[in-house]
Formats: C-alpha cells, sequence, structure tokens
C-alpha cells in the first residue's frame, strides 16, 4: 500500500486557522474524501512545540496522509473527475499550491500501538541520507540501529518509518528518502522527550550517522480523521 504524505501551507492572506479549518471542514469532507481509491485519509494539523526541527523552519501547517491500495490506483485517482473537477480545483482556494510537497512512501510500524487519544500529538520527521550512503544502505539503517534508538525513546507510544518509493528516483534525486512519526500522549510529553538527554546522546548521535543534518525537517501535529483509521 502506498502512504502518501502531502504538506500543506496557507495561501497569502490566510491566517493558519483559517487554514486548517478549511482543509478539513470544506476541502477534505466536499470534495478529497469523494475520490473513489483513497482508502483511509488523514490530516495532521499543526500545533505549537518547541520539538519542530529545521532551518528555515518549514512553512506547512498540515500534512494530508493518504492510503492507496498500489500505483495503479493512485494513478487511477488522479484522472477522476473527483480529482480533476473537485479537489484540485479547490486548492487554490485554500493553500500556497506552489510549496506543497508530496513523499510517496512504503511504511513499516517499527513499535506499534494506536497512538494515544484526545489531546495527543504526533511529530513527523523528514529525513534525507548524508552524501556518500547509498540508497539501500540508509534503508537497511534506518529498520535496524536507528531504530532500535528510536524506539527507546522515553514516552513513546508508536513509531512508523516509511522510505519514499523508488519512482521517486527515476529521474535523479528525491527530495527526501524517509519519513518517520512518532506518538506522544501530549506536547508536554513530546518536548520532554525529544529534549531528554537520552534523544540528544543515542537517537542524535544515531541519526547523524545516516541523515544529512542540513536536510531534517519535523512538524508536530494533531490528527483529523476523515476516513478511518479503518480502511473503506
Amino acid at each position: 500500500m502506498i502512504h502518501q504524505f502531502i504538506l500543506a501551507a496557507p495561501k497569502p492572506g490566510m491566517t493558519v486557522q483559517e487554514f486548517q479549518d478549511y482543509w478539513v471542514d470544506v476541502h477534505a469532507v466536499n470534495y478529497a474524501v469523494k475520490i473513489p481509491q483513497i482508502r483511509k485519509y488523514l490530516i495532521d494539523t499543526r500545533v505549537e512545540s518547541g520539538t519542530d526541527q529545521g532551518v528555515p523552519r518549514l512553512p506547512h501547517q498540515g500534512i494530508a496522509e493518504i492510503w492507496l491500495a498500489n500505483g495503479e490506483e493512485q494513478l487511477a485517482s488522479l484522472q477522476t473527475d473527483e480529482f480533476l473537477l473537485g479537489a484540485r480545483l479547490d486548492e487554490p482556494k485554500w493553500a500556497a499550491f506552489w510549496q506543497t510537497l508530496v513523499i510517496d512512501t512504503t511504511a513499516h510500524e517499527v513499535v506499534p500501538g494506536e497512538g494515544p487519544g484526545i489531546g495527543g500529538v504526533k511529530v513527523t520527521v523528514l529525513l534525507k541520507r548524508r552524501p556518500g550512503l547509498a540508497l539501500d544502505d540508509y534503508r537497511k539503517q534506518t529498520l535496524d540501529g536507528y531504530a532500535t534508538a528510536v524506539s527507546g525513546i522515553p514516552g513513546l507510544r508508536r513509531y512508523l518509518h516509511a522510505h519514499t518509493v523508488d519512482g521517486a528516483y527515476v529521474f535523479g534525486e528525491a527530495s527526501f528518502d524517509s519519513v518517520e512519526q512518532l506518538w506522544f500522549d501530549d506536547v508536554a510529553a513530546a518536548e520532554e522527550a525529544l529534549g531528554s538527554a537520552y534523544f540528544a546522546e543515542i537517537v542524535q548521535g544515531a541519526r547523524d550517522e545516516i541523515a544529512d543534518p542540513q536536510y531534517v525537517f519535523s512538524l508536530t501535529t494533531k490528527e483529523n480523521w476523515i476516513i478511518g483509521p479503518e480502511a473503506r
């Protein structure tokens, strides 16, 4: 199954709250949900947190997560009237579409779990492998020693690591090689965990061995399920 991440930013003149409200309450339910090939659909709205990484700070204020059965269904979804005459035409009303970032991945659940309930947050991290590290070696290491280090983060409720699909490298390098997601009980728990000595000494050390620090960005969000969590 393809696990797609779509990062979006508000169009000029729209506040973050207006942007997030329109995305969740209007675009998602009136347009995106009608695309028949989408199996699950989740919107992560950004919340303020001291855990966010990356300089400069990413302008994106939310992430759409979309699950599709395979590449054929993904291609078919982009040819439907629901997409072409609905979701695509609606996007310029609320999003700075020139800043939209799309990453198609294959996900691996490292620490199983449902994630926390109301008040819970998720930290999504975009990663690019360090120069000189082969893509196959990077993928292996993310699910080996690095995954072991991340799994030990105090307060971690669930952990997912998703590798960018091979198709993203057909014409050159992909923008990011993987996306990881970490669930916590709330913002305070996330800030405490990612500010801990364990994270600084163990996780950051393991990350520095595989990732280029110039291309590590993260967003802290809360989940808004549109279709799911069970697939339709």
